[in-house]
């Protein structure tokens, strides 16, 4: 990776912190904290195969309907030590656009959450005081028409920004600026599509993660973070709200020790 998202990074793969399963009650976050947690599928099956009464013939879920039911399932396990629940008591449900709540009939504490995958691994956002957007994407891919893309759908200002940095450096930044546009949307509840032009986020490598411009209207109080949970992908995150503390974990299997 860059030295320059190196440096612009909130976390790297030794600041998260290893949480061993079964976890205890987990306080959620303060006004303006987030939580952020790590999660390999693969690393973790044999935990999951256990939970479920099975057994662990195959090293890491390997269907799609295996991972689904793996994120499904580590969600509302993380989501229920937050809430002092079993996993399989919280109830989820979705927004028009398709943004996963929690049922607020059922539950009365207001806890906000985003999940991204990528390949078997999972990044999970929980925040008690705003909406929260994630992204997770393999560090160092390459970009097919990254220029395109950004012409078609990145907002004018980044699009001419990207346009401008050497060749060698776009497929990094290309890949920052989508992280973090992800992260935006999924935070809004706007959904994808024709709404990346709608703002713009910082594109320079070598500067901290940020939402420029939002409709015109300057940044707003939007807060971004770039943070490297593994040394082969990448992460944004993003709340409409000043982003005050970030606490990162990755949750382990029970024979894996926290060091």
């Amino acid at each position: 990776m860059n030295k320059g998202i190196t440096k612009t990074l909130s976390a790297t793969p030794e600041s998260f912190s290893l949480r061993r399963i079964p976890l205890d009650r987990l306080v959620p976050p303060s006004s303006g904290e987030v939580h952020l947690w790590f999660l390999d599928l693969g690393e973790l099956s044999g935990s999951l195969s256990a939970a479920l009464g099975g057994r662990c013939d195959n090293p890491s879920p390997a269907t799609p309907g295996q991972l689904l039911m793996a994120r499904r399932f580590y969600l509302r396990l993380l989501l229920g030590a937050y809430l002092g629940l079993p996993g399989k008591a919280v109830k989820i449900n979705r927004k028009n656009r398709g943004k996963p709540i929690l049922d607020a009939t059922v539950h009365e504490e207001e806890i906000h959450f985003s999940m991204a995958k990528s390949e078997d691994k999972l990044l999970i956002g929980i925040s008690a005081s705003s909406h929260i957007g994630v992204d997770l994407e393999r560090a160092g891919r390459h970009a097919r028409n990254a220029m395109g893309v950004a012409r078609r759908y990145f907002s004018a200002d980044e699009a001419a920004a990207l346009a401008a940095l050497d060749e060698s450096l776009r497929d990094e930044a290309f890949l920052r600026a989508w992280a973090c546009k992800e992260s935006v949307v999924k935070a809004s509840g706007m959904g994808i599509a024709n709404q990346f032009h709608r703002f713009s986020v910082q594109t320079d490598i070598n500067r901290q993660a940020a939402v420029l411009d939002f409709d015109g209207k300057g940044p707003g109080d939007w807060s971004l973070a770039l943070v490297q949970p593994s040394d082969t992908f990448l992460g944004a995150l993003a709340i409409e709200d000043r982003l005050t503390s970030l606490k990162t974990f990755k949750l382990v299997a029970a024979g894996n020790q926290p060091g």
